[in-house]
């Protein structure tokens, strides 16, 4: 089931940043590239900086297909897309908790401390939107709107401390990802923000 859910939270990912490639003009190439790069970016630094290897798109390289098949249907259906906002944005929800989840376990595999493993999880939940946005020059989605990485901390914190407690892991699994995924279908249904700092004066 896990598995599953990962692809079809990859084939979402992969399909959003496809869209954003085309609201920035980009060929197909760089469209196909950009869907990767968000779906597969997370779990990429997150092995990377583990020095956990082969990297998860090395191991399965059908991975890369998957996402430039999506980016590619992406292309074919976009006057449609903007019809699926909210299953795309449930999708997005899901696949933010379960990369977390999966992040986290790649992490306790390793034997790292318990902040690592937590580091872990959001990096691979979030890490490709960041990426994304950097290469469209945007500031990154996740800095600026609705809880996001907030929410995938505390799906690792659960995660974590229901395993350190000595549940099973699929309660471990089922916890993390009910509360994370309905804390952030809480945070976008009603807006909900970290505090901004905003600081207008020159220093000069």
């Amino acid at each position: 089931m896990l598995q599953v859910i990962s692809i079809a939270a990859i084939v979402a990912w992969a399909m959003t940043a496809a869209l954003t490639a085309g609201r920035r003009k980009m060929d197909w190439f760089g469209v196909c590239v950009l869907a990767c790069v968000t779906a597969l970016g997370g779990g990429t630094l997150r092995d990377t900086l583990l020095g956990h290897y082969p990297l998860i798109w090395v191991a399965d390289p059908t991975l890369l297909l998957i996402c430039c098949a999506a980016a590619l249907a992406t292309i074919a259906a976009a006057r449609f897309m903007h019809a699926l906002r909210w299953p795309f944005l449930l999708l997005d929800a899901l696949g933010l908790v379960i990369f977390t989840i999966s992040g986290c376990q790649a992490a306790m595999e390793m034997g790292q401390s318990p902040i690592i493993v937590i580091v872990a999880g959001m990096i691979t939940g979030i890490a490709g939107g960041i990426l994304r946005d950097v290469l469209c020059n945007d500031v990154p989605l996740v800095f600026s709107s609705e809880l996001y990485a907030t929410v995938s901390i505390v799906t690792g914190g659960i995660y974590y401390g229901v395993l350190y407690f000595g549940f099973p892991q699929e309660v471990a699994i089922v916890a993390a990802a009910t509360i994370g995924f309905s804390l952030r279908v809480i945070a976008i249904i009603f807006k909900l923000e970290m505090p901004k700092f905003v600081y207008d004066k020159d220093l000069r």
